[in-house]
């Protein structure tokens, strides 16, 4: 049996780079997601993409999104952001906006986060499971 997980924009970008196998990343059974923050940080780096590597992204994107739950900025997101951001301001470590929604996405929806950007030190904001990749 599979576990809900949420995937961050660099999990993605890993594994469309080919730096991550998909198979590596998710197991056969994953309930997958992704907030729709992430996927908009992703989108981002497709609109800057060199246009000869666009089409190549798109086919990618979808593909890929066309087999996750895209997770959207809902009252249940907005109460676990401002439990965040309130968790961020009262130990004085303040995170990247994006983050902390993609963080409060994955607690509403009771997600493992899986990421590869260690310098957000996901691990260290209360109540998330985070799995580190590469």
């Amino acid at each position: 049996m599979g576990q809900r997980v949420s995937l961050d924009s660099g999990a993605v970008i890993a594994i469309e780079r080919r730096r991550l196998p998909r198979g590596e990343v998710l197991s056969p059974g994953d309930d997958v997601a992704m907030s729709m923050i992430a996927v908009a940080e992703f989108r981002a780096g497709e609109r800057n993409a060199e246009p000869g590597y666009r089409p190549r992204m798109q086919r990618f994107l979808d593909q890929f999104f066309a087999d996750i739950e895209l997770l959207p900025y809902n009252d249940a997101v907005l109460e676990e952001h401002v439990k965040l951001l309130a968790w961020t301001h009262r130990h004085g470590c303040p995170r990247g906006q994006h983050d902390l929604i993609i963080a409060a996405t994955c607690l509403a929806t009771d997600r493992v986060l899986l990421t590869v950007d260690r310098r957000a030190r996901f691990e260290d904001l209360p109540g998330l499971r985070v799995r580190l990749l590469g």
